[in-house]
């Protein structure tokens, strides 16, 4: 099949040493080099068949490239939420087919839910840790966590209702966590290796306390803790681990799903040529394992409180219980 070219647009009455791509610098000296060697085309004419080595082949780290900016909440899950389930392989696959390379996501961090949050990646409890509001259901139920039987009702909905997606998924989530600490086999030997792995243990251990200690206090921020938790007393710590410990294990089997089902959709990705672009929280919750744990990154003072800096005004500490960035840097 004859295939049009783009050279066919220059008037075939000009001479061959005018036609300016030839004095374009960036035209490739092969181009250039077939026509000042007598080759001519007119309009119709096929390409010749080696025409695709005329052009070079660029550098795939320079090459243009397009993407789509998507948050795995936005996916049409069927509970109420997107997830990291089928929807997130079938958005991939899209993006595969149409041409796309790339897939920037906002930060996949827990959101606060107790000062109207609103599920807001920018305002979470901890900047290591996943949302398990992202944990698909689905996938639960091919490791055999989860039966169809305890999925719940679809939720049909346009908006994400992050009050009730929780009260449907937390306990789902939970139960599942349960069922894996209680099992034995590969998945509980991946668990292991999971909590032992030095380079997750250090943040996980902090968010784990964290969050133990904000169940059992149920206070709107760290501030108002007795003081030895507070600052992170050893003998009150090692109270809040014999007291909550079937709580501390669950949240770190719950981070554990998480990082295994993001890991598989990254996984895919790559299988698709999509490169994951991510993006790190411009703000760090106060009341957070971040700053509850790492005191001296922050400007806090002996109490803990945070120190307004000069000329930033007094509702830089917001309502929601955010640090803003310009006087809370790290």
């Amino acid at each position: 099949m004859a295939i049009p070219t783009s050279l066919s647009l220059f008037p075939v009455s000009l001479p061959i040493h005018s036609k300016p791509f030839l004095h374009n610098p960036h035209t490739p000296n092969r181009i250039r080099a077939q026509f000042q060697n007598g080759a001519s085309l007119s309009p119709g004419d096929d390409l010749p068949s080696d025409y695709e080595t005329w052009m070079p082949k660029r550098d795939a780290k320079t090459r243009r490239r397009a993407g789509i900016l998507l948050h795995p909440t936005s996916f049409p899950g069927p509970f109420g939420i997107g997830d990291l389930g089928p929807q997130a392989f079938h958005f991939l696959d899209w993006l595969h087919h149409a041409g796309c390379s790339v897939w920037q996501v906002l930060p996949l961090v827990p959101p606060g839910r107790r000062a109207n949050e609103e599920g807001s990646p920018y305002s979470g409890q901890d900047a290591n840790c996943g949302n398990t509001l992202l944990i698909s259901l689905e996938e639960l139920v091919k490791d055999g966590l989860l039966s169809k039987e305890d999925l719940p009702k679809p939720l049909d909905t346009d908006r994400v209702n992050y009050t009730a997606v929780a009260d449907v998924k937390d306990p789902l989530v939970a139960e599942a966590a349960k069922r894996l600490l209680s099992s034995e086999g590969e998945l509980k030997n991946q668990l292991n290796e999971f909590r032992k792995n030095p380079s997750i243990a250090g943040w996980l251990e902090d968010a784990a306390y964290f969050a133990a200690v904000d169940d059992a206090m149920n206070t709107s921020s760290w501030y108002e803790w007795p003081e030895p938790l507070k600052h992170l007393d050893v003998a009150a710590l090692e109270e809040i681990y014999q007291s909550k410990k079937e709580f501390i294990d669950i949240f770190i089997a719950q981070q554990f799903l998480f990082q295994r089902q993001w890991q598989n959709v990254r996984d895919y990705a790559q299988m698709k040529g999509i490169s994951i672009m991510g993006d790190m929280p411009i703000y760090v919750g106060y009341h957070s394992a971040d700053v509850w744990a790492n005191k001296k990154q922050f400007l806090l003072n002996r109490s803990g409180f945070p120190l307004l800096v000069s000329g930033v005004p007094p509702d830089a500490f917001s309502e929601t219980g955010q640090l803003w960035n310009r006087s809370m840097l790290f």
